[in-house]
């Protein structure tokens, strides 16, 4: 880089050498960076009165990004969330040049000493065992769409996939066997394992008949992958449906996510195969399990009890 005070080469370098060698973020990530850059440089541009390809490095000033973060919510309408997580973006390119070059550490101690806006924590929703019920026996499943969307709402409900999940979906992750289960690719390149209850591996059995392992799992009209905004039409539409048989809670209004968040006091008779939701055991630990997990506080206590003594094991 021969002026380490332009600004341009070190978005590059930010966009192309950190987030995707170093860090190998999703796409989904490196969109909403490149998405904060899209709006910031020219934001910046406007207000410094300069050419934008001849920005340096010192024109982003804290003041500006104040700002900046000010035309979001003013303007854009966003959200201190959305806001806040602008600022992280920003946050990280400062640091990126800080370590990089030491001549922009001062100005890189100023930019990310910008605060973050405090923000409510929304409350997590979810359904009662009647709703999910109302919402299952929607589907026409004597029609092949229909059996797939009940597939797709049990499949769901048993392993609290993201829609963005469900849509990536392949053949080759359920195993249907005898201890039927599904391997999830999640947010942050997490893979998970979760169990599946009989009754949604007979009917993901159903589904997946006579094709091949590296198809999707859940495919529309044409044949084609669905995604995850087919997913959230679909559930929105078998909403509106159960809205009529009963009241629901989110009603028309109903996300994907909802599902998740299904109830966790659900009473399993003797012997019931235990189920393992989206917030639950198999998707992100006992830490934030008993919210939604149908498993047992001792099965829970005893799971966690064999993972510490495995942890010990390996360190010894």
């Amino acid at each position: 880089m021969k002026d380490k005070n332009l600004l341009g080469p070190w978005v590059r370098r930010f966009l192309l050498e950190h987030l995707v060698a170093e860090r190998n973020l999703s796409l989904n990530t490196q969109a909403s960076y490149r998405d904060t850059l899209t709006l910031l440089l020219p934001f910046v541009s406007n207000q410094g009165g300069g050419v934008i390809d001849r920005m340096t490095v010192e024109d982003l000033t804290p003041a500006i990004v104040r700002k900046f973060l000010d035309h979001l919510e003013r303007d854009r309408r966003c959200s201190a969330v959305t806001r806040n997580q602008r600022l992280a973006t920003v946050h990280s390119l400062a640091r990126f040049i800080g370590v990089r070059s030491p001549i922009h550490l001062a100005w890189c101690a100023e930019i990310r000493a910008v605060p973050f806006k405090r923000t409510a924590k929304a409350a997590i929703g979810y359904l009662e065992k009647a709703e999910i019920d109302a919402l299952l026996n929607q589907p026409d499943r004597c029609t092949s769409l229909g059996a797939r969307d009940y597939a797709l709402l049990l499949f769901l409900y048993n392993s609290g996939a993201r829609a963005d999940e469900a849509a990536k979906l392949f053949i080759g992750n359920l195993h249907l066997g005898a201890s039927p289960s599904v391997r999830l690719h999640g947010k942050g390149n997490k893979l998970r394992t979760c169990p599946l209850w009989p009754k949604t591996a007979t009917s993901l059995s159903h589904l997946v008949a006579d094709r091949d392992s590296a198809d999707s799992v859940f495919l529309g009209r044409t044949n084609q992958p669905l995604t995850r905004f087919g997913i959230h039409r679909i559930v929105t539409q078998y909403a509106t449906l159960a809205s009529s048989v009963m009241v629901l809670a989110k009603g028309p209004t109903m996300a994907a996510e909802d599902i998740r968040h299904f109830q966790p006091t659900t009473c399993h008779p003797p012997g019931a195969q235990k189920c393992c939701g989206g917030m639950g055991f198999g998707a992100t630990g006992i830490g934030r399990g008993s919210r939604s997990s149908g498993l047992d506080v001792a099965q829970t206590l005893l799971v966690a009890i064999r993972r510490y003594r495995a942890v010990v094991a390996r360190l010894r």
